[in-house]
């Protein structure tokens, strides 16, 4: 509540003509000033004109007036500076450490903005807004989609560094870890990254000659090899023998087989492939950062994820059960979320750390092109009039309804705003 105080604040969304002290006098705002996110007054700088005199200093918000004394200010010189306390239930005077009284307001909002508001956060749909968005001009969506593009990838970008840091700069180890969770396509990423961080590429490497090695340490290290479990799968055995060679040499700790999520995910996108395809890319050494700066296109880009299982996952999607007329390891459609999460962010983040600017271009020229992604989320603006042409447009909607949708977060969504901000100034 207090946060939406600050909002009405900072964004002038009062009723004028309800602008009171609690004693009578009439206040107009000339500054609001500037919201402070660390301790201290939430507004410093303010300027307010109280019964026709000026007075320049902080603001501070509370939901109850008593919260300033609950709080600690009355003897707390930091608030000795505030000029003005905003509330919205008046409910005891407030003092400075000097003992001089405080004037104070009860924020007014038209109830049109509240009732906007509370439909909006109170709101049981996918999206809030969506029974209104189509009142947003086209213009302020357009604005604002673009914002949040960037904001999705400067997210994915800021992961590359973090890892990029914890690899010492190692651009390939950076790429392994980033392809691995990228290959849990949204249900098994955590499980993926754990993987590679506890199957360094060090190790998969000093084994780059033997793809049934590489099998044996990726699989026994995602705990899906038990010499204990009954079998007539001779692959299977034999991968087992392998890896209980390998985890003794190398004192190797498998995860536990429960952090992977097997239920309701169709056969052909079974964690087991995905693994085999990610050996695939370790086999001879592993140098997919190198390709991938090296392509020249997005044809290129997509023969790099365009592979053919050989020997056992030819026809297999888990271990005993082989299949008919198996599919592609990576389908078109997965191969573009793989640019999608791996390559553009990749791409960004070289061009970023290297100051190769015509690499952060590429990346969004990359998104551009590519489809948009074809997921509940997308639909869902879609069937409220969202328009979405690329998917750099699905990542900013992909953006907007986990960290700003789903928290009910309409305060801070420049779509919200505009709602709100609208209905603030209609007349009742």
């Amino acid at each position: 509540m207090e946060q939406l105080l600050q909002y009405i604040w900072q964004h002038r969304l009062w009723r004028s003509e309800d602008m009171t002290t609690n004693d009578g006098r009439h206040v107009r705002v000339l500054d609001p000033g500037l919201l402070n996110t660390d301790a201290g007054p939430d507004f410093f700088n303010a300027k307010v004109e109280i019964e026709g005199q000026t007075w320049v200093g902080n603001i501070e918000m509370h939901v109850r007036a008593s919260d300033w004394k609950r709080h600690g200010h009355d003897h707390d010189h930091a608030y000795d500076s505030v000029i003005l306390h905003v509330v919205d239930k008046d409910d005891a005077p407030v003092f400075r450490s000097n003992g001089e009284r405080i004037p104070q307001l009860v924020l007014q909002v038209s109830p049109l903005f509240n009732e906007s508001y509370n439909q909006l956060v109170n709101s049981r749909t996918a999206l809030p807004c969506e029974s209104v968005i189509k009142r947003v001009p086209c213009l302020t969506i357009t604005e604002w989609i673009e914002r949040l593009a960037f904001e999705r990838l400067h997210g994915k970008v800021q992961r590359v560094r973090d890892l990029l840091e914890m690899y010492n700069g190692s651009w390939e180890d950076v790429c392994y870890v980033t392809l691995s969770r990228n290959l849990g396509f949204g249900i098994n990423n955590e499980a993926f990254e754990r993987l590679a961080r506890r199957t360094p590429l060090r190790l998969l490497h000093k084994h780059s000659d033997s793809l049934l090695q590489i099998e044996a340490l990726l699989l026994g290290q995602a705990g899906m090899l038990d010499p204990s479990t009954p079998s007539n799968d001779a692959y299977y055995k034999h991968l087992c023998s392998e890896y209980a060679f390998l985890a003794n040499k190398f004192s190797l700790q498998p995860m536990e087989h429960e952090a992977w999520k097997l239920f309701r995910i169709r056969p052909q996108n079974f964690p087991y492939r995905r693994i085999a395809m990610l050996a695939h890319y370790i086999e001879g050494s592993f140098r997919l950062m190198s390709d991938i700066l090296d392509a020249n296109g997005e044809k290129e880009l997509r023969k790099l994820f365009q592979v053919e299982l050989t020997g056992y996952w030819r026809n297999h999607y888990t271990f005993n059960k082989p299949t008919e007329n198996p599919s592609p390891a990576l389908s078109n459609n997965s191969i573009d979320i793989v640019l999608i999460n791996t390559v553009a962010p990749l791409y960004y983040a070289y061009g970023e750390i290297t100051g190769s600017y015509a690499l952060t271009d590429k990346a969004i020229e990359l998104l551009e092109s590519l489809k948009p992604e074809s997921n509940s989320i997308v639909k869902t603006f879609v069937a409220a009039g969202i328009d979405c042409d690329s998917a750099l447009t699905s990542q900013a909607l992909i953006e907007l309804k986990r960290s700003y949708c789903d928290a009910r977060k309409c305060i801070y969504c420049k779509i919200g705003h505009h709602l709100l901000s609208e209905a603030a100034h209609r007349e009742d």
